[in-house]
C-alpha cells in the first residue's frame, strides 16, 4: 500500500517530521501524536488540493514538503477557528 508514493511506515515517520517542523515554524505547542496527525493529514489535504489543479508529486521529499505546508495551513486554520479564550 502506498501513500503518495511512500509506504505507510515512511508516511508516519515523514508525516511526524513534517508536523514537528510545522509546529516549530508556527510556534505551536502540540504533542508528538498530534505532530504525526497534522503532518499526514496536511500532506493528504494539500496533495488533494494540488491534484485538483493537475499537480501531483511522489516521493518522501515531496511528501515532507507538502506535509509541512499542509500542517502549517491546518495549524493556522485551527487558530483561526479557536479564537481567543478568556479565563
Amino acid at each position: 500500500m502506498d501513500v503518495n508514493g511512500v509506504g505507510w511506515l515512511t508516511a508516519i515517520i515523514v508525516g511526524g517530521l513534517a508536523g514537528w517542523l510545522a509546529e516549530m515554524f508556527m510556534k505551536s505547542d502540540m504533542g508528538v501524536f498530534m505532530n504525526i496527525i497534522l503532518g499526514i493529514v496536511g500532506a493528504v489535504v494539500l496533495n488533494a488540493i494540488l491534484a485538483a489543479f493537475g499537480l501531483g508529486y511522489t516521493g518522501w521529499i515531496a511528501y515532507l514538503i507538502i506535509g509541512f505546508i499542509g500542517a502549517c495551513i491546518l495549524i493556522a486554520v485551527f487558530r483561526m477557528f479557536r479564537g481567543r479564550r478568556t479565563v
